[in-house]
């Protein structure tokens, strides 16, 4: 019964994450793939990142500043989604 119940969780977060992912809308994307979506009143926060280069074969590594006291940390990936890791940091102030 245990496996059983397992096995339906496991397709359900299947057709879940399937489902948020078919969602995406291509919309949005420029020529190359790489657009953003659109920003409300086109106010976003457009102040550049701080890159980190790494050696081919790796993710670069992107940070910045975001809302008040946060800062987001992106990699890039060529092959599956990026990686995003959004940590407080008191030096982000607003």
């Amino acid at each position: 019964m245990k496996r059983l119940r397992g096995s339906v969780w496991a397709a359900g977060l299947v057709l879940v994450v399937g489902g948020l992912l078919a969602g995406c809308s291509q919309e949005y994307e420029d020529q190359r793939g790489k657009g953003d979506a659109p920003v409300a009143g086109k106010a976003g926060d457009d102040t550049p990142a701080e890159v980190f280069n790494m050696p081919d074969g790796f993710g670069n590594l992107a940070t910045k500043c975001v809302g008040h006291g946060f800062r987001a940390y992106v990699t890039t990936n060529a092959t599956g989604p990026s990686n995003v890791q959004i940590v407080e940091d008191k030096s982000c102030g607003g």
